[in-house]
């Protein structure tokens, strides 16, 4: 049985909006920056922001749910983002007459607004979630003046993980490759597809002028252990030893700081452009996570 439509939901007494159990870090931190933190009764793993959601009841990673742990919360409402499961945890919580709503991924400008939007509906907020809409839509805007000033596009390669002395890159259509379209960087492994294992011959050819990591992950990537790897021991990045490190759900989450997180990435890889901040909003001003 699918997730219910954002439609569907809204028509739904509001009381059945009061317990949210949000799973997805983008999910989360719209919730919160429309303001409506103290209906969400419960996280998964990959909601970091802001800090308050940090302090809800954790059900899980996002695609490992069980069906007790989301249930046991009371939940009114289940809103997670698309790709969240397994499959069968969904049916069974369908079947205990909880409502699912899926929130549409995506890793781009549009795809950033549409979650906002549905996020919104769901939760009978869609005034709220115009003028977020609004106030990410200009962040955008900024953002892609600023990226078409830039004199240059560098190459760089984002480094997922590393074991056994490879390392797992990320290839075309992936949020890596999407942050860094939006950042004005060249992918150096756009010739692959997906995160896959990068072979030393290719990554060293594609001479990527830095490597971009993510904070805050299980496995600390430091610049010693990066460019100790064979397939970036000779590159262009290993020389200047040109490391970017960022916190993961801000960089790869694509909620709606994901303007912040290209700029501060176009920022880091650009050191000459001084690029302008972009205007704070209320639901941007904690530490990145």
């Amino acid at each position: 049985m699918p997730g219910l439509g954002a439609a569907e939901v809204q028509r739904r007494a509001v009381a059945e909006t009061s317990r949210i159990v949000s799973i997805g870090s983008a999910v989360t931190e719209i919730l919160f920056a429309l303001g409506l933190g103290d209906r969400v009764v419960a996280v998964d793993q990959t909601s970091r922001y802001p800090a308050a959601a940090r302090r809800k009841p954790d059900v899980g990673y996002s695609r490992a749910l069980s069906p007790e742990g989301v249930l046991s919360i009371g939940p009114s409402l289940i809103l997670a983002a698309e790709g969240a499961g397994p499959r069968s945890t969904l049916d069974v919580l369908e079947h205990a007459s909880v409502p699912v709503v899926l929130i549409p991924e995506a890793h781009d400008r549009d795809g950033v607004l549409a979650k906002i939007a549905a996020v919104a509906k769901a939760v009978g907020e869609d005034e709220k979630g115009r003028v977020l809409a609004a106030e990410v839509a200009a962040d955008f805007d900024a953002l892609e003046e600023m990226v078409k000033a830039l004199p240059e596009r560098p190459r760089a390669v984002f480094v997922l993980s590393a074991s056994g002395g490879a390392a797992v890159v990320g290839g075309a259509d992936t949020s890596a490759d999407a942050i860094f379209r939006l950042a004005g960087v060249t992918n150096a492994m756009a010739a692959i597809k997906g995160f896959k294992p990068a072979l030393d011959e290719a990554a060293m050819s594609a001479e990527p002028d830095a490597v971009l990591v993510m904070q805050g992950g299980g496995q600390v990537l430091d610049a010693a252990t990066v460019f100790s790897l064979p397939a970036f021991a000779g590159t262009p990045a290993a020389r200047e030893r040109r490391l970017v490190s960022l916190p993961g759900s801000y960089l790869l989450g694509f909620g709606p700081r994901a303007p912040r997180a290209a700029r501060d990435l176009a920022a880091a890889l650009h050191p000459g452009a001084r690029l302008p901040e972009l205007p704070p909003r209320p639901w941007s001003a904690e530490k990145d996570q």
